[in-house]
Formats: structure tokens, sequence, C-alpha cells
């Protein structure tokens, strides 16, 4: 499939289906992917694919950026969101990348939103929750609260359970968004009523500020997926409305 690796440390603005007008930050370098989970859907492609990543330095990702917002000045991003060849969160210096971000953006863009997408295996760390509970949107990935089903569509590098997994996320005490992927093909399918009645079970205990839930909308490593309808997402939405949570299709 033709997935795809971002090839300079600042990408767009791009309109995201999340967020609105978004300033790409990549803190991969772009010649390879470096990330703890491998995803069938992942737009990067497999990371066996893409071995040998290593990461931009620190003053390389605050000067690209500082750059790039100065060129911007009177068309500014609705918001600088980190995400690129990887998981962000392994950067060895995230949580000072964070807090120079979040200078440059009072002293040019101040009206500009920092989100984050991390797949939350990180979120055990201290540096790591600290600088998550610094942005305004800290959005992590939480596909199935079923184990065979996270093995098989995330394909993560670690032993961490579900269960712990959750136990995490609600260290977050409801500022945190979930972002959920809903699909089917091969031996996933993330929509069952076991699936979905889990999956609620696990975002009632969580209680996030929002839930997104999305399917896929590029191309994906694995063949044979199935994008699931905006019409069944609306139906697992009104799920989460049900419990008191803030819930958007996107």
């Amino acid at each position: 499939m033709a997935t795809f690796l971002f090839d300079k440390i600042i990408f767009g603005p791009v309109q995201s289906r999340r967020l609105g007008v978004s300033l790409g930050v990549n803190v991969m370098n772009p010649a390879a992917k470096l990330c703890n989970f491998d995803c069938i859907y992942c737009e990067c492609g497999w990371n066996s694919e893409n071995p040998h990543g290593k990461f931009n330095t620190l003053d390389q990702i605050t000067g690209a950026l500082e750059a790039k917002l100065t060129e911007m000045e009177g068309a500014l991003p609705n918001v600088i969101t980190f995400a690129g060849n990887g998981e962000p969160t392994m950067h060895p210096n995230f949580e000072e990348i964070i807090d120079r971000t979040i200078e440059i953006r009072n002293r040019i863009a101040p009206h500009c939103k920092i989100s984050v997408l991390s797949n939350a295996t990180l979120i055990g760390r201290e540096d790591v929750c600290r600088a998550l509970e610094r942005v305004d949107n800290n959005i992590l990935k939480f596909d199935s609260a079923i184990e065979k089903t996270v093995k098989a569509m995330n394909r993560p590098n670690g032993n961490r359970t579900v269960d712990q997994t959750i136990e995490l996320l609600k260290q977050f005490d409801g500022k945190q968004i979930i972002q959920t992927m809903f699909l089917r093909g091969g031996e996933v399918d993330n929509t069952t009523q076991e699936e979905v009645t889990a999956w609620l079970g696990a975002i009632a205990a969580i209680r996030p500020r929002q839930v997104m839930l999305y399917s896929i909308d590029r191309d994906t490593p694995a063949t044979g997926l199935e994008r699931v309808s905006h019409e069944e997402l609306l139906q697992i939405a009104a799920r989460v409305q049900a419990l008191g949570i803030d819930v958007s299709v996107v």
C-alpha cells in the first residue's frame, strides 16, 4: 500500500479532521519510522520497512517550529500537533521540547493550541506525564479493551495489560482526550458487541474530557482492512454520549 513518511520536521499546515488547521511537528528523522507500536493501519507503514529511526535534536525541532510560525504570521494555524514518523513521547527530550514549544507559542502564536497524538505507551513515565499535562490537547490512543485485539491491531512492543493501561489513563483526571480507530479486516474487528461493550466500560472508568472516533482514511500497511461507516461510528458515539462524555466522529 502507498504508506508514507513525513520528510520534514515541520509539515503543513493541513486541514485536520480532528483539530482544524494544524501545523505538524515530526520529532523523528525523516529517513525512518520509530515507534513502539506497529499498528496495522499506520499511514507510515510497518516498522520493519523503515528501520533505524532516530530523533531530530531539541534545537532542530524548536528552531524549525519558531521559524515556521514566524513565517506564517498573519495566517497562523489553529493548532501545533506533535505526530510524525512514530511515537513523539519516545524522544529523550520530550518534556523540554514541550516546554520550549509552549514558550514559542506564547510569544508568537498565543491563540494556537498545542496537541500531542500519542499511543499512551509511555504515560507511566513522570516526565512524559508532566509534559502531556501541560499541552492543550493530550490525545491518547485506546483502540480496544480486549487484549488479543490490542495485540493484533496495535502490535505493541511491551507487555502492559489493558487493565494497566486503563489505570494509567485515569491519572489525567479527565483532562485527556481518548482517540479510537474502529476497523474490520483479517483477524481484527473492534466493532463487535463484545468489543464495543468492553471499550465503553473502559471509557466509563477513564472518564476523559472527550472521545474522538474515526476510521481508516488513508492507505494502510495491512491489506484487507475495511473502513467503518460514519453512521456506525455515530451509533457508537451515541453510547458514549449516554455516559455523559463529549464525543466527536471525525
